[in-house]
């Protein structure tokens, strides 16, 4: 089969490899589009040390069914199906209290790290373990199926920040993690969002997908939230960025009492404004990968509750895989989310 396969650090070639064969409990599937996803950015030029070559990357994808393991029970060849990027084990402590993404033997498909190797999406086929593979309703397309595992990172940070009906909710970061979080967070009955960007493309997507105020870095402050909605502070706000100066801005908006949601981490570490957390009590929570939402997620996008649409910015080729990679390691163009179809 064709392969995008990272060769190595900082090239991508395409490449005829063996097929997956898929175990038992595993489902072998044609892949129709796969997302670049930052990770997938930043890892290839070896920064992350997540993504050692060689390597297929890629798990922001959906497909068709081709065949399915002895084991695998309520999938049939033909059926239309996205799945998690996310392999859990489903029986350590942490599986069986829900927290999947917290698995002891957790990993990730187009990931090859020091623990493991685990080939992804960027393929004609890849091969996925059933427990984790979810029919698309039929009013969702491929393309926005794909889009399901960013989507299922933001409402998982929303049900950790756990936003009360009716409270104001600011996201630090317009990328495409913080525009979802943004509709994820109106979708769980927050009254009005503003969304925080420095990228006049990305503000104007914010804008278009419904945000109350975006804002820029410099413009954001507590005077600027009263001019916009009454309240000079916010109950919820989620940094969807991870440096020094986000968390800063993030904790500047936060209201007494209030919840910051940690979803961003660009920087390993970053100061943490000790006295203004303990006496304000603020509830600082981390918000790593998803819970196993994708049925949730199906649902929304089928509803229309989100919109994923406007943040495809281009449907490509597979074979033109290391050009788009270089456009977004360069920014070379103002892009959200690429997708690339076999």
């Amino acid at each position: 089969m064709k392969a995008l396969v990272l060769t190595e650090y900082g090239r991508l070639e395409m490449q005829d490899v063996p097929p997956p064969e898929p175990a038992e409990d595993e489902v072998l599937i044609r892949v129709k589009v796969c997302g670049i996803c930052g990770s997938d950015v930043h890892g290839m030029d070896g920064s992350t040390g997540r993504r050692i070559p060689p390597v297929i990357m890629g798990h922001e994808a959906a497909g068709i069914v081709e065949r399915t393991g002895s084991r695998v029970n309520g999938l049939a060849p033909g059926d239309r199906v996205t799945f998690d990027s996310t392999i859990y084990c489903g029986r350590c402590r942490f599986c069986l209290r829900g927290r999947v993404n917290l698995c002891e033997d957790r990993r990730v498909l187009g990931v090859s790290c020091g623990e493991y190797r685990r080939h992804g999406a960027f393929a004609e086929l890849v091969a996925v373990p059933g427990h984790i593979v979810y029919r698309i309703p039929d009013p969702v397309t491929f393309e926005e199926a794909a889009l399901i595992e960013p989507l299922s990172v933001a409402i998982h940070a929303v049900d950790r920040v756990r936003p009360r009906l009716g409270d104001l909710a600011v996201v630090v970061g317009g990328g495409m993690i913080g525009q979802l979080v943004a509709q994820a967070a109106r979708a769980a009955g927050c009254r009005a969002v503003a969304v925080v960007e420095p990228d006049e493309y990305r503000r104007r997507l914010a804008q278009e997908l419904g945000a109350e105020a975006v804002l820029s870095p410099a413009e954001a402050s507590p005077q600027r939230l009263k001019d916009c909605f009454g309240v000079s502070l916010a109950e919820v706000v989620f940094d969807a960025v991870g440096t020094a100066e986000s968390l800063a801005l993030s904790l500047s908006l936060l209201e007494k009492g209030g919840a910051c949601g940690l979803v961003g981490n660009l920087a390993p570490q970053v100061p943490l404004p000790l006295q203004a957390a303990v006496t304000r009590e603020y509830t600082l929570l981390g918000c790593c990968a998803s819970q196993a939402d994708y049925a949730r997620c199906l649902k929304l996008l089928a509803g229309g509750k989100v919109n994923v649409a406007p943040l495809i910015s281009r449907t490509a080729p597979l074979e033109e895989g290391p050009k788009w990679f270089d456009v977004l390691y360069h920014r070379r163009e103002p892009l959200m989310k690429v997708l690339l179809a076999p």
